[in-house]
């Protein structure tokens, strides 16, 4: 098995590749069919990792994979939604602070007890917070992506705090029974909505593939790591969106916006130690 650390910067990378082909997708389709699109083909890109991982479907696998697969895909939609109204390299990091200071709290509740590194990183990551908000006040679709990014971060949190909690020896079959409940949710929800615009289906499926990838990989550093750590490094996903964005939408971000990144991604690494 690939060791914890590892494991979790695979995690990110792909995490990171994407969240930017969903987010470029949103800006042209409804955020839910850029989901469902995306979420149906992770769910096909999982099935034949049965057969290679294995484990054992039990009722605890199967609740904990629910409420992690409702917890992922609420994030999911706020996320992209994000991402299409807001800047790419704002949402994005302050929806990975959010992400992993939530396990972190959870441990606290639990009786853990962060070191001065890890509550350095907590006010770091508040301090960053307010300086994107700052920077986004002139821009009502800047200031929503931010509000948007921080409750997407809610929904990512959890998800990996209820991914920690399935069962060892379950394999993959929590992240397919929460991707069927989600697909099948968001399919009804298509056929109530009927959403406008196609968009790119090729970005959707692209999203769809890579995030199941980055969920595997998420669930290998788990099962031999801490929480903790294992969020923290995996919420580091953030760079890669910054920079596509950067090359490739030439986006420019306030100063203000932009000292809320650094701090944000610091905020992540120091939370990790």
């Amino acid at each position: 098995m690939i060791p914890a650390v590892p494991s979790a910067l695979l995690s990110a990378g792909a995490y990171g590749l994407a969240d930017f082909a969903g987010g470029l997708a949103a800006r042209r389709a409804s955020v839910l069919r850029v989901t469902v699109v995306a979420q149906a083909a992770g769910l096909v890109t999982l099935l034949p990792g049965l057969w290679l991982v294995g484990g054992t479907l039990s009722g605890s696998a199967a609740v904990t994979g629910m409420l992690a697969g409702l917890c992922g895909v609420s994030g999911l939609l706020l996320y992209f939604r994000g991402l299409a109204v807001g800047p790419m390299g704002t949402v994005a990091p302050l929806s990975a602070v959010v992400a992993a200071g939530l396990p972190l709290l959870v441990g606290i509740v639990w009786g853990e007890r962060p070191g001065p590194l890890t509550v350095g990183g907590m006010v770091l990551a508040l301090v960053a917070i307010v300086l994107a908000t700052m920077g986004s006040r002139g821009e009502r679709a800047a200031l929503q992506g931010v509000l948007l990014g921080l409750a997407s971060g809610a929904g990512f949190g959890l998800f990996f705090v209820a991914l920690d909690a399935t069962p060892s020896d379950s394999g993959l079959w929590p992240l397919i029974v929460g991707r069927a409940t989600t697909v099948t949710l968001l399919l009804l929800a298509v056929a109530a909505v009927r959403p406008k615009g196609r968009g790119n289906p090729w970005l959707m499926v692209a999203s769809g593939v890579l995030d199941s990838v980055a969920n595997v990989f998420f669930l290998l550093a788990t099962r031999v790591g801490e929480l903790g750590v294992t969020s923290v490094i995996v919420s580091l996903y953030p760079v890669a969106v910054v920079l596509l964005a950067r090359a490739v939408l030439r986006e420019r971000l306030t100063a203000a916006q932009m000292a809320g990144v650094v701090l944000a991604i610091g905020a992540s690494v120091a939370m990790s130690a």
